[in-house]
């Protein structure tokens, strides 16, 4: 394993920005830095505090040199490429390759508790959103359990709330964009996976663009079928149908209408959501150099050395000690009712 290079300055590449150790870089099997229970991940590793199932409960992240860092906005939005002396391979620079991104997991499929990075607070961890006091889980509405995807963000992207998008009329939702991850693996809250992007679905949520990815994990045993939206129809009938659905109906057991899409619920491919993600990568970027008003949005990070947000590593460990480092037990109340929907 190469020893792990000093954090560097800033470095622009391509669309993605990016800092740090390398990708390729691991963090040591079972790898702990603090109070709480930790996951080892490629680059990347959790640390809970609080207990989970509760308003308290934050999952923080963490980078291979166990520095604390922001997943909106410390994460590379394009995977890194596999340098040989500083020089892309050939790999790197195939059509393939520039298909690659970093996606955070913030819902494991067939759960119910709505997790989310918590764009509002520094460093933005992932926590369980909260409505009128109380903690939110999507319902079950038959035949589905819970999210029907591994559900999750794709970090340096944002839908800026001010800003009308050009094909659906509407302005962002003030979140990063959104990715359901299609592959046959159930992951865990806070991995981050390489996917590839497959194409795109644009919700209309309360008038506002909250543009849904379809992608697939890389690693799925079945990735290398995957190349546009029309393999998903191919290969997984019936998936895009229940996905329209699902954003149809999910919040109609709380007494809301359904929801609307724009494009009449069609499916966009690749090309079309690539071009939405260079979009809100170009929002987050603005973002993040306060040239835009961001409001409540919370830009705290550790590896955007040129941002007016930018902080040290102390700083960012301050933050985290913050909050409550007793996990306790976790405490299951999802909601166990299904919910039919008729015609």
């Amino acid at each position: 394993m190469r020893a792990l290079l000093p954090l560097l300055p800033l470095l622009r590449t391509g669309w993605g920005w990016r800092a740090g150790p390398p990708a390729a870089a691991r963090a040591p099997r079972g790898a702990r830095a603090g109070p709480g229970p930790h996951r080892a991940m490629a680059s990347y590793r959790t640390e809970e505090r609080g207990r989970p199932r509760s308003p308290g409960y934050r999952l923080f992240f963490q980078n291979v040199a166990g520095h604390y860092i922001s997943p909106f906005h410390d994460i590379p939005l394009k995977v890194d490429s596999t340098e040989e002396n500083g020089i892309p391979t050939k790999r790197a620079r195939s059509d393939e390759y520039e298909n690659l991104f970093n996606m955070v997991v913030e819902v494991p499929r067939w759960t119910n508790a709505k997790m989310e990075i918590a764009t509002k607070e520094p460093l933005n961890p992932i926590k369980q959103d909260i409505k009128d006091g109380k903690l939110r889980y999507v319902a079950n509405i038959f035949p589905h359990k819970g999210y029907i995807w591994n559900y999750g963000a794709l970090p340096q992207t944002w839908e800026d709330p001010h800003r009308k998008d050009k094909s659906t009329d509407c302005c962002g939702d003030n979140d990063p964009i959104d990715v359901c991850e299609i592959g046959s693996k159930v992951l865990s809250c806070g991995e981050v996976i390489p996917v590839k992007i497959l194409g795109i679905l644009a919700l209309i949520d309360q008038g506002e663009t909250d543009w849904k990815i379809i992608a697939i994990n890389v690693n799925d045993p079945e990735a290398s079928k995957f190349h546009d939206i029309d393999d998903v129809k191919k290969y997984k009938p019936g998936y895009l149908e229940a996905t329209l659905n699902w954003f149809r109906f999910y919040k109609v057991p709380e007494g809301k209408p359904e929801n609307q899409f724009a494009f009449n619920g069609e499916f966009k491919n690749k090309a079309f959501a690539l071009d939405v993600i260079k979009s809100t990568h170009e929002c987050w970027k603005a973002l993040l150099m306060k040239k835009c008003d961001g409001g409540a949005i919370k830009c705290t990070n550790v590896h955007i050395c040129d941002s007016p947000f930018h902080c040290t590593q102390e700083e960012a460990r301050s933050i985290v000690e913050l909050v409550s480092s007793s996990p306790n037990q976790e405490s299951n109340t999802e909601d166990q009712v299904w919910h039919f929907l008729g015609k």
